[in-house]
Formats: C-alpha cells, sequence, structure tokens
C-alpha cells in the first residue's frame, strides 16, 4: 500500500536540500487554497511537473490497449481530461485513420474531419493522482525532483551527484516492477489469448 502524499514528497524534497519540513502545503484563504511560502510553490512545481514528465512515459500500471472512444450525438470524439497519449490501437496497421489531439477532441488528418461515425479503439496513456502510482515510482519522483530542485536552488554539485545515484537506484526499482507486472514476451502473445512455453519439468514428468 502506498505511503506518499505529495505533502510527504514535498518534505523529503525539502530535506535532500537542507531545509525544514512543513505541515501543510497550501494556507486556505477565504475559500482559495494558497501556497504557504514562494518555495514551496516553486517545489511543488517541481513534483507535479517530474510526476507528469514520469507518467507520460507509459508504463504497465497506466498504459491500456483497446480502450473503446465512442463519437457524441455530434460525432466527435471528446479526449477524458486525464489522458497523457493516445493512439488508434493497431494504427500501423490498420491504416484508415490519422488521429491527433486538437483541444479537448480528435482530429482525423486523413479525411480532415472531426467527425467519427463510430466507436474507435485506442492505445492510451493515462495520468493518474500521486497517492495513486505505485510506491516504486513516487519514490522515483521524489527523488528526480530532489534532484532538479538541487540543481536550481543548491549550489552543490557533491549533493547533486549523490541525488542522482540514489535517482538512478530508485529507476532501476521501477523498471523491475515494470518487468514483473508487464508480462512482457518476445513472442509478441497478443492481450486475451493463452500462451505457455516449453516448461523443462515436463521433461522430467514422462
Amino acid at each position: 500500500m502506498s505511503t506518499e502524499t505529495e505533502l510527504s514528497s514535498v518534505n523529503s524534497i525539502l530535506g535532500a536540500i537542507g531545509q525544514s519540513p512543513v505541515s501543510r502545503i497550501y494556507n486556505d484563504v477565504d475559500g482559495t487554497l494558497q501556497y504557504i511560502n514562494p518555495e514551496i510553490s516553486f517545489i511543488h512545481q517541481i513534483l507535479k511537473e517530474v510526476d507528469t514528465d514520469v507518467q507520460n512515459e507509459g508504463w504497465v500500471w497506466n498504459t491500456e490497449w483497446n480502450y473503446e472512444l465512442a463519437p457524441d450525438a455530434n460525432e466527435e470524439i471528446k479526449i477524458p481530461d486525464n489522458v497523457l497519449r493516445m493512439d488508434v490501437s493497431e494504427g500501423q496497421v490498420y491504416r484508415t485513420t490519422d488521429v491527433v489531439r486538437r483541444g479537448d477532441k480528435l482530429y482525423n488528418k486523413l479525411d480532415h474531419t472531426y467527425k467519427f461515425p463510430k466507436t474507435l479503439c485506442f492505445d492510451i496513456v493515462w495520468k493518474f493522482d500521486y497517492e495513486e502510482l505505485p510506491s516504486a515510482f513516487q519514490r522515483y519522483i521524489t527523488l528526480r525532483a530532489s534532484g532538479r530542485a538541487a540543481t536550481q536552488l543548491v549550489s552543490n554539485p557533491k549533493l547533486v551527484e549523490l541525488l542522482a545515484t540514489q535517482e538512478a537506484q530508485a529507476r532501476a526499482a521501477c523498471m523491475e516492477y515494470e518487468c514483473n507486472q508487464g508480462d512482457h514476451t518476445f513472442f509478441g502473445t497478443p492481450q486475451g489469448t493463452v500462451y505457455r512455453s516449453y516448461q523443462p519439468y515436463r521433461t522430467l514428468a514422462r
């Protein structure tokens, strides 16, 4: 279960650059959330930027294949707010559409129109809230943001080098998570199918 929050990550970044932790990110001023000070605003923005950069790479936990999106009453396909990247599934094989994002809806470059008469399937990379991310990726994002904050706020090359080493180790943990959860195969077995590779014990069981 994930234990990281944006506040705990901000405090980890503050600790990495030798600053004291804070008890909150925002103040509630007449119903409006405002950052408690400019430094926290700067660090929180770095954290959010790195969060988006990492999620935009597309991982097993935020990528879906063959996700259906249906056109609305105007035959336009609106893009969900939390989509980072998307493309028509198997578009490299079935080249009947060439879609791009324009504003909050899809545009078909092949037919020069926003109109889509039927439901299409997409491969989508989603943007999730920070608290929903696997803990390995939260840690990686925190350390990567710490390195960026140290580079911009602290004139200490040794600290930046140390944080870069920790970031690399956290990246390795993310790759291990990806490999374990991804069920990748050299054979290109399609999703929704079954393939059982040769098991050496079967020879011994004869």
